[in-house]
């Protein structure tokens, strides 16, 4: 059953997408939801940060087919095209913060690559920008009228100004040559499928409490953020797709909570008798971070539906399988 955007800018069936990065965390979820509703899926990954592990189980569906491809390099899928959904990019600081070049490279060239492969096949685009676009926020919640407070030449800027390049760049192919673009920009997303060793705090947090060892909390842990479990992300992004919308429009949920309470959370959560240590806060980390949804909810009908504790809940079962079966990758 092929889906069928609104109708401010025409009826369009959905028979086609374009998921980059669709081996990653985030990725490999849209791939699957996208096949959950008859969508045929051309998965692009180069494997920098993804793994064809995220996307072994959905090799043998029909319409699926996986493509290792570097984007900052070049695009090519041959036959129609209907939406392009570019994810592909390093998304937390140990990756990033390892890979500058990378991470500007497919900001920018990636971008520019995969908005003339959406252009030419007259395909729906979306972007995935994220909240880091907002900085060290100076307005909380952050709605999506705000400008941010981003230091360009701090370490995080290779990732916050690689989303601010890209956002102005599909702009201007919205404004000046007419493509359809949509953009959303994801607030904190967890679930299964993270990387144990990707440097962000949940994943962090449950490996550390699953083996015994300490959670390192940086700073005082009072710097909050608002975590949103990747179903219901998906179902958001998966809604801006489908609609004629340009956005950008925040998916995230208003969950907010400091990253103390969430490391005694998962201490809770894990049963684990692990001891909480703090350690220095990185440079530029932002203070506060909670979307204002609104603009979601009015124009998507979009609102987080799994409360925080089932989603955590659910996400360390699935790490503490991992575990069991040997298959989490070493941190």
């Amino acid at each position: 059953m092929a889906v069928r955007t609104g109708p401010a800018r025409g009826v369009r069936t959905i028979r086609r997408a374009v998921v980059t990065g669709g081996a990653g965390f985030l990725g490999s979820h849209l791939c699957e939801h996208l096949l959950d509703r008859s969508v045929e899926v051309v998965c692009l990954d180069n494997f920098l940060t993804g793994s064809p592990e995220n996307v072994r189980h959905l090799m043998e569906r029909p319409g699926f087919r996986l493509l290792r491809c570097d984007i900052t390099d070049y695009v090519h899928v041959p036959g129609p095209v209907d939406l392009v959904l570019h994810f592909a990019s390093p998304a937390s600081p140990l990756d990033y913060l390892r890979m500058p070049i990378e991470t500007l490279k497919v900001g920018s060239l990636g971008t520019l690559h995969t908005l003339g492969m959406a252009h030419e096949k007259g395909a729906r685009y979306v972007l995935a920008s994220t909240s880091e676009v907002y900085g060290d926020p100076l307005q909380h919640p952050q709605r999506e009228d705000y400008w941010g407070n981003v230091n360009p030449v701090g370490p995080r800027g290779v990732y916050d100004e690689a989303k601010r390049f890209s956002e102005a760049l599909t702009t201007a192919y919205r404004t000046s040559r007419g493509t359809d673009t949509g953009i959303v920009r994801i607030f904190n997303t967890y679930g299964p499928r993270m990387r144990a060793d990707d440097g962000r705090a949940i994943p962090a947090f449950i490996g550390q409490a699953l083996s015994g060892r300490p959670l390192t909390v940086a700073g005082d842990g009072s710097q909050t953020r608002s975590i949103c479990f990747v179903d219901d992300t998906v179902r958001g992004i998966l809604a801006m797709a489908f609609s004629p919308h340009a956005g950008p429009v925040n998916i995230g949920n208003p969950d907010e909570l400091s990253m103390l309470r969430l490391a005694e959370w998962i201490v809770e959560l894990t049963g684990s008798r692990s001891a909480i240590e703090f350690i220095d806060l990185p440079v530029d980390d932002p203070k506060v971070r909670r979307p204002d949804s609104t603009r979601a909810e009015q124009l998507l009908g979009w609102a987080p539906s799994v409360p925080s504790e089932e989603g955590l809940r659910r996400t360390v079962a699935w790490f503490a399988a991992q575990l069991r079966a040997g298959a989490v990758r070493a941190g």
